[in-house]
């Protein structure tokens, strides 16, 4: 079933390549140097209530996002780095200030043309977050922090660029390093990695691994394109798929990244933006509340993550 539900992913993405297309002028591959640019956006969202009968909560929310790209061209080779990231809050007036985006992501890509649109490429991709993650309701329980999880791919393999603003590249040798250098973390187990040894009465005797390395099967499929004179989309799928798991059953299990912003301009500075992120990763666990024999139960799994943010606030592209 998950391997259907990625299939079904790629190829809407392939999709939206195709229905893009029809409307867009192919890129000039005669033209070398450098192409540079990205978008920035800041979100303000505010709700007010005050003796309201349908009951509801005054909450404060902003987000920040940053996209900025290089790329570069010579023939028949090409080098691009993508800078992603973003950073928001929210607050209510019966809960403290609280994440509800932090985002680092770093892509460098380079590859010569094999044939057709095809290139035999390289691609190194890292991810981490700005700021410590809590347990919420609990705000001293830290659950995540900067390079607690922190993920780099390197890869090799071939990438399909039809134009300039699509890209899929596959590759199967595939180096992954999961990285928790937070030790109260790394001693959990947590985001994969081996958990300490303890000893009877709960000491610890060995510490836990703060690096996790993988090996496997990787794809990523990025779209970035002006799809209207003011709308802007940017969307970014990534697959990766253990051969070195030990556990040959979770062998089948298929890491999921998938990312998707809208910007719509109203006017040069007002814009409106919608960003999803869907993630599944089978070594990391979540918090779930169950029910067993009619008591709730506190327990952790591997679980499919979405996060959806609506806002509205001032954005440029430079």
């Amino acid at each position: 079933m998950r391997r259907i539900f990625t299939l079904t992913i790629f190829v809407a993405i392939l999709q939206c390549n195709t229905a893009f297309g029809q409307i867009t002028i192919k890129e000039d591959t005669t033209v070398n140097g450098w192409k540079k640019g990205g978008f920035f956006a800041m979100n303000i969202n505010q709700v007010a209530l005050l003796n309201w009968a349908a009951g509801g909560e005054s909450a404060l929310s902003s987000t920040v996002l940053l996209n900025a790209f290089a790329k570069y061209r010579k023939n028949d080779t090409y080098f691009e780095t993508i800078f992603d990231a973003g950073f928001g809050f929210i607050t209510t007036k019966s809960q403290s200030l609280r994440k509800n985006e932090d985002k680092i992501e770093l892509n460098i890509n380079a590859g010569k043309k094999a044939k057709g649109k095809f290139y035999y490429a390289s691609m190194l991709n890292f991810r981490t977050q700005f700021a410590p993650g809590f347990d919420f309701p609990n705000d001293t329980t830290v659950i995540s922090r900067f390079l607690a999880p922190g993920f780099l791919s390197v890869a090799a393999g071939l990438n399909y660029k039809p134009n300039d603003w699509f890209s899929a590249f596959i590759s199967p040798a595939t180096g992954r390093a999961t990285f928790v250098f937070d030790q109260t973390l790394a001693n959990a187990g947590q985001f994969g990695v081996e958990k300490a040894i303890l000893d009877s009465i709960g000491n610890v005797v060995t510490e836990g691994k703060n690096v996790r390395w993988e090996f496997g099967a990787y794809l990523r499929a990025r779209l970035q394109k002006d799809v209207a004179k003011n709308i802007t989309v940017v969307s970014n799928l990534q697959l990766f798929n253990n051969y070195s798991d030990p556990i040959a059953g979770q062998r089948a299990n298929i890491d999921v990244n998938w990312e998707n912003l809208i910007l719509i301009k109203a006017n040069k500075w007002l814009t409106t933006s919608i960003f999803t992120n869907l993630i599944y990763d089978h070594d990391v666990q979540v918090p779930v509340k169950r029910t067993v024999d009619g008591v709730e139960v506190n327990s952790t799994g591997p679980r499919t993550q979405f996060k959806e943010v609506l806002g509205i606030g001032l954005s440029f592209k430079f």
